[in-house]
């Protein structure tokens, strides 16, 4: 999707946000630990490449990312760091791995045996960088037993063209009061742990809510994912263990403004019909840019005032009521502060009944993305 640079809609993405951000979270870390910046999924939505630069200058050592690409798109942007692969990857991607010098995990035997065949037919220049993932509860990839992990090392250790870098989990409920499920996960990786013949060089359990809330013994590395964009991993559910600042901002303009008597229609299906006299302004921002039709009813900034979105959210427009006539081309907040109020992520999360990762990851790229320190 090409970006509409030719319009007034505009994420804005404040670096030195990351960077605070990274910096509070290594301040409180224990020392001996990494911190990696997860900048899968196009950085949650705020630009992958961009973020990255933010994270490291901001203290990160490494990324975490999802797919093979979302790797391949760092190393040419020229990042050296460690980048590891959190998602399962095609056997017959390996030598493209290989070549990038991307860590990967090993998920089942069964994997790990057509891996096996397939290096058998090829060479590459470095061993690979294997991270055994263990299913210690998500019920997502990973082994589940010990006993598994043991026989996937043996094999491994056995693989000339693999080498043992990693081994790591995931927490279910680590953004949750309730901590009795994380302990059985806590306890059933640790147990894993204690049956390998040694450790590799990373251990990881830390995702942003892990190192927010919880006191991990475990592990060198944390996978800083949504906190490093200033974002509570909890929603509501727990208080910040320290501040975290928002890195987002979205914002745009009005590019029409009308007075309609009262009786008119507004939108498809005309599910708004003024009352009385009303200023109706048009935003050039819909549904193909992530703003869904569920943010109808919802609000946005103007001159510090909350203006509801009426009439149905369209694929590039919306129109919000006015509390008087704006001139076209009034800045218009959607995210972020204007005169003194604040509209959050959190907020929009809330309205589209879903989490904040999930809205941020549905703006599209047909918004620009722009950075500021």
């Amino acid at each position: 999707m090409v970006e509409s640079l030719h319009r007034p809609t505009r994420i804005i993405v404040h670096n030195e946000a990351i960077r605070q951000n990274i910096k509070h979270e290594i301040e409180r870390m224990p020392q001996g630990r990494e911190l990696f910046a997860v900048v899968k999924a196009n950085g949650y939505g705020h630009g992958a490449v961009a973020t990255a630069k933010a994270a490291i200058s901001g203290g990160a050592a490494g990324f975490c990312v999802a797919t093979v690409d979302e790797g391949i798109e760092l190393r040419e942007a020229g990042f050296t760091e460690p980048i590891v692969i959190l998602g399962v990857v095609e056997v017959a991607d390996l030598s493209l791995v290989a070549e990038w010098q991307l860590a990967f995990p090993v998920a089942s035997r069964q994997w790990l045996q057509k891996a096996r065949a397939y290096l058998a037919e090829i060479s590459v220049a470095a061993p690979l960088a294997v991270h055994l993932k263990v299913d210690s509860g998500m019920g997502r990839i990973g082994f589940r037993s010990k006993q598994e992990v043991l026989a996937a090392l043996a094999e491994i250790d056995a693989e000339a063209q693999m080498n043992f870098e990693g081994i790591f989990t995931h927490f279910a409920t680590a953004d949750e009061a309730d901590t009795a499920y994380y302990d059985e996960q806590n306890h059933r990786f640790n147990e894993i742990l204690q049956a390998l013949p040694r450790m590799p060089r990373y251990v990881h359990v830390s995702n942003s809510a892990t190192a927010l809330w919880h006191d991990q013994p475990v592990g060198n590395m944390i996978r800083f994912g949504v906190a490093l964009y200033g974002l509570n991993p909890s929603g509501h559910a727990l208080a910040e263990s320290y501040p975290l600042i928002p890195a987002l901002e979205l914002v745009s303009r009005l590019v029409q403004v009308k007075y309609l008597e009262a009786g008119e229609g507004i939108g498809y299906g005309e599910t708004y019909i003024t009352e009385q006299g009303e200023w109706i302004g048009t935003v050039p921002i819909g549904y193909a840019d992530g703003w869904i039709r569920k943010m109808q009813g919802f609000k946005v900034l103007v001159a510090g005032q909350f203006c509801e979105i009426v009439g149905r959210v369209c694929m590039d427009q919306i129109m919000i009521r006015l509390p008087k006539e704006f001139a076209e081309g009034t800045p218009v907040t959607l995210i972020g502060k204007n005169g003194g109020q604040e509209i959050t992520l959190q907020d929009v999360a809330d309205q589209q009944e879903t989490i904040h990762y999930e809205a941020a990851c549905l703006l599209s790229s047909r918004i620009p993305r722009e950075y500021t320190d």
